[in-house]
């Protein structure tokens, strides 16, 4: 059985999130994008909590169904924030075996803390006490460090974070069994820390739609679908067959830059010219490019022996609106074109990894083809994002159009 999963992604009780977000918006977006497993995110808010229960009912595999009958497991997301030598910001993914180490989990939290006013709550204590908390709770609860290298609040990050896993998590760093790589990052320039750990990739997504959810993904391969399933595959790498990630220069933290300033670094140039900014003198908001050189212990084209493969794509919504010159990814007429694809070929993902250009000219433009198998070799051109600024599609026959990025 492969289970391509979204297993990171946040309720309408999230801060900065879509406040249209329900669990079946979520399903009927999950499954034209190609997923076919979800995680219920921010399952510790009490309101998110009472609607998961309600609408969900969980098997004996720790599994929660759907009406329809489309999968969610336990997950949530929680934030960091406290100082040792300096202030530390460090979000961390939980996803609990069952409900009930999930009620567990609300116990636990509840002693240190509100959780109902925000999907994604803010803790004070460090990340070695957290993991000592979950692991009280149950050693089959699994956490792992989200979006790794973003700079603001990833484990590895250039204004809050560590050099290394073991510096974060001391004694309790064998608990940590794999990190997500985030949208600036892919695993080849992961493979280059030498962490030892799984990497897995998810979306993050604030909102339901198909240019969100789903925007990476980790494709499991097991018997039978269980939550331990995917928390042992998670944990050791059996089960574990790919990721798709998105080119690492869509992310908005990839180069180094200053966004107020309209200052963008270029790889290695922090070297010669500095992290403070020529036009502001204050310091800029280092990207995942330049902070992975500054902790990789391998050079450029490394591979980890156990490393598992993964993809790189756009969305398919951004193609749309890259070749239409259209920005608003909600428009009719990129729906429209988006619509008809799927309609033929049943899911995003069918679109972008597998449709034949001859299938695929029948439905859409010449241009939307020649872009979705580019998307597909790897050979889209990017202006890569920086300092909270998504990367952009360019476009040989119009210089200068700009897509990427739209809310």
């Amino acid at each position: 059985m492969e289970i391509v999963a979204d297993l990171q992604l946040h309720s309408r009780f999230s801060r900065a999130c879509s406040k249209n977000t329900t669990l079946q918006n979520l399903e009927e977006n999950a499954r034209i994008k190609g997923l076919n497993l979800l995680s219920t995110g921010d399952f510790q808010h009490p309101k998110w909590n009472k609607e998961i229960k309600e609408n969900l009912e969980e098997d004996d595999k720790g599994i929660l169904w759907s009406k329809n009958k489309f999968p969610f497991m336990w997950g949530t997301e929680i934030s960091l924030m406290y100082s040792d030598e300096q202030r530390r910001a460090v979000h961390l993914l939980v996803y609990a075996p069952n409900g009930e180490i999930a009620d567990q989990i609300i116990g636990a939290l509840l002693k240190k803390g509100r959780i109902d006013y925000d999907g994604r709550p803010i803790f004070g204590m460090s990340a070695v006490e957290f993991v000592e908390l979950m692991k009280n709770v149950d050693k089959n609860i699994e956490i792992i460090p989200a979006h790794c290298m973003t700079s603001w609040f990833g484990v590895f990050g250039s204004k809050s974070g560590f050099n290394s896993l073991k510096e974060c998590f001391k004694d309790k760093v064998k608990e940590i069994h794999a990190i997500e790589t985030g949208m600036s990052a892919d695993p080849e320039m992961l493979w280059r820390l030498k962490e030892g750990v799984n990497l897995v990739s998810f979306s993050d997504a604030h909102s339901y739609f198909p240019w969100r959810i789903g925007r990476e993904a980790t494709v499991f391969e097991m018997g039978e679908l269980s939550s331990k399933g995917i928390l042992d595959a998670m944990k050791t790498g059996n089960g574990l067959k790919k990721t798709i990630e998105t080119y690492p220069e869509y992310g908005k933290y990839h180069f180094s830059g200053h966004r107020n300033c309209n200052v963008i670094v270029k790889p290695k140039d922090i070297k010669k010219k500095g992290k403070m900014c020529p036009v502001c003198n204050k310091e800029l908001t280092i990207g995942v490019d330049d902070r992975i050189e500054e902790l990789a212990k391998e050079s450029k084209g490394y591979k980890e022996k156990n490393g598992k493969p993964y993809v790189k794509l756009v969305p398919l919504h951004e193609l749309i609106s890259a070749a239409y010159g259209i920005k608003m990814l909600n428009s009719k007429k990129i729906w429209g074109t988006y619509n008809s694809l799927i309609e033929v070929h049943k899911n995003e993902f069918n679109v972008l990894l597998k449709a034949g250009r001859e299938e695929l000219n029948k439905t859409v433009d010449e241009k939307i083809v020649n872009l979705i198998i580019k998307n597909r070799n790897q050979n889209l051109d990017l202006k890569a994002g920086y300092d909270g600024v998504y990367g952009e599609i360019l476009l040989k026959e119009r210089e200068g159009q700009k897509s990427l990025g739209s809310s």
